[in-house]
């Protein structure tokens, strides 16, 4: 065999080693998560086929449920769509781009925060790590860039000031 031959057939090696490489640390496994109590509603599928490839630049990941979204690696934004819809609250209410979110910070210690919309049914409920050590995002960047799909699902109502209660 000559040398030019033999280079030939070490580069050749060399690139499919580094291709099986590339393509077996590329592969990231399915997040598991457990389905909402309503997952099946049909608006769920609606919000499911708009979820956006990235969400506050996280990319999207494949998951486990059905009516469920994932974002980032580890995952720092999760989705369930069917979650149970939320009645009057105390709780902070946050209204961006035309979507309401009661905000849960009873794990705010931890940096994870739980936003579920309100005013609409079934209600998506989405949990974020804002842990910037380990990969976690802005809450307000990732509600709004889900946006466009939880606003398929219509509104029937929205989150009140208690100045509005009050007069």
């Amino acid at each position: 065999m000559s040398s030019r031959t033999a280079l030939r057939s070490l580069a050749r090696t060399t690139v499919l080693v580094a291709l099986a490489t590339t393509l077996l640390t590329g592969c990231v496994q399915a997040v598991p998560l457990e389905p909402a109590d309503n997952a099946n509603d049909p608006a769920c599928a609606d919000v499911t086929v708009r979820l956006p490839d990235t969400v506050a630049d996280k990319p999207k990941r494949e998951t486990t449920a059905q009516a469920t979204g994932a974002w980032g690696d580890p995952a720092a934004v999760l989705l369930h769509c069917g979650v149970a819809v939320p009645g009057p609250t105390t709780d902070a209410c946050i209204a961006l781009n035309g979507v309401d979110w009661i905000a849960d910070e009873s794990e705010a210690a931890s940096d994870t925060y739980r936003y579920t919309t309100y005013g609409r049914d079934p209600a998506v409920e989405v949990v974020i790590n804002a842990d910037p050590e380990t990969g976690g995002v802005s809450g307000t960047t990732a509600l709004i860039d889900l946006t466009s799909a939880v606003s398929a699902i219509p509104a029937t109502s929205a989150c009140l000031a208690p100045s509005d209660v009050l007069e």
